[in-house]
């Protein structure tokens, strides 16, 4: 391992969360859970990359228990005795190999799925659309919102119960708590939507608040955000660190202790009109406007960004100098690995020291099986 690389290998302290490395992978869907609730062949995927030395595993989204909660059909639950105990074990077999472990809980609102697979329950959003000026399922009344809250809230309760290290809350892409906080989706002119970024926080604040509640004080919380989202990958929440404060701020003070910074590419400038070409990422802006933990993302250690893969375009194994020289200097904390670690479960230990061979490549094929 070259001294560089040993900046991916430092330990890091959340709260009682002890991480042996700074390398966490991805939430992925991968859209097998056949009824919603994980098997062995899940538990051992999952295995698979602690043994591979993954300091932090975050699952694929699982879903929280409300209606059309998913836009998938094989992606799995966070409530019910079937899908809790196979959670169970998933988690059981990583701290077997060494490994921590979140489950990342959402709710994907109005957004669509593959394969026209359409839920029972008609979808749900703050005013009943998909994009803006695009309608798609029904507004969701004051009961719903409270049950959501409360839904996500007993999920986060059941991840601590189960052994879990940690939770991630998804609050990114344009799924539910996404489309609160964007102007276009949230049309709302009661205490859950507004014309300023704070005002339309509400949701995601009041989770967090209720998440924190049900877990304790201690438990690490971790929320992720983003600023594109599936509909429009060119949207912005937060156009200036002034407006991204007033976002994120109010996040971290009601019980987010990681912020988890989803960007297409980890090494774009958020505001390069401010610290030019080679400024502060998402993630690094996070870490300074809030002074939380905060994860990095975005088409790590491969040729192509993630978006063209679900496209079918195949990426090579990239070099990681370029995060390196991020960790370097500290713009953030931790770094989210993921279709790196789809198609290679040692990305880690091949990456630390180099004797098992070159990291593989990744392919669209690959989404098919869990490796």
């Amino acid at each position: 391992m070259s001294a560089t690389n040993d900046l991916l290998f430092r330990p890091l302290t959340i709260g009682p969360l002890e991480l042996k490395n700074r390398i966490v992978m991805a939430p992925m869907t991968r859209n097998l859970a056949p009824e919603g609730a994980p098997g062995p062949a899940n538990a051992a995927y999952y295995r698979r990359r602690a043994e591979g030395g993954v300091g932090l595993i975050i699952s694929e989204g699982t879903v929280v228990d409300r209606p059309a909660s998913r836009n998938q059909p094989g992606i799995p639950f966070f409530h019910g005795e079937a899908a809790l105990a196979g959670w169970r074990k998933v988690v059981e077999e990583v701290h077997a190999a060494g490994g921590r472990m979140a489950p990342q809980l959402w709710h994907t609102g109005s957004t669509l799925g593959g394969g026209g697979w359409e839920p029972e329950a008609p979808v749900e959003s703050p005013s009943g659309l998909l994009a803006p000026g695009k309608p798609r399922g029904v507004a969701m009344s004051e009961e719903d919102v409270a049950d959501a809250i409360a839904a996500f809230a007993k999920a986060a309760a059941e991840a601590k119960r189960l052994g879990f290290d940690t939770v991630e809350i998804h609050g990114a892409h344009g799924y539910l708590i996404d489309e609160f906080f964007w102007s276009g989706t949230n049309l709302r002119a009661d205490l859950w939507g507004g014309p300023t970024i704070e005002a339309r926080s509400r949701f995601a604040v009041e989770i967090l608040r209720a998440a924190r509640a049900a877990v304790g004080p201690e438990f690490p919380i971790i929320l992720r955000v983003s600023q594109w989202k599936g509909q429009d990958y060119a949207a912005r929440l937060a156009t200036s660190p002034e407006e991204m404060t007033r976002w994120l701020a109010p996040l971290v003070e009601a019980g987010a202790n990681v912020l988890h910074c989803s960007q297409r590419r980890f090494w774009e400038p958020e505001f390069p009109e401010i610290d030019g070409p080679e400024g502060l990422n998402l993630a690094g802006w996070a870490k300074k406007l809030t002074g939380a933990t905060t994860i990095s993302v975005g088409s790590v250690g491969l040729s192509g960004e993630f978006l063209a893969a679900f496209r079918g375009e195949a990426s090579e194994s990239a070099g990681i100098e370029a995060l390196l020289r991020r960790m370097e200097r500290e713009e953030f904390d931790l770094i989210a690995v993921g279709r790196a670690l789809i198609s290679d479960p040692d990305w880690a230990a091949k990456t630390r020291d180099g004797k098992s061979g070159a990291p593989k490549g990744f392919e669209r094929a690959m989404l098919a099986e869990l490796v």
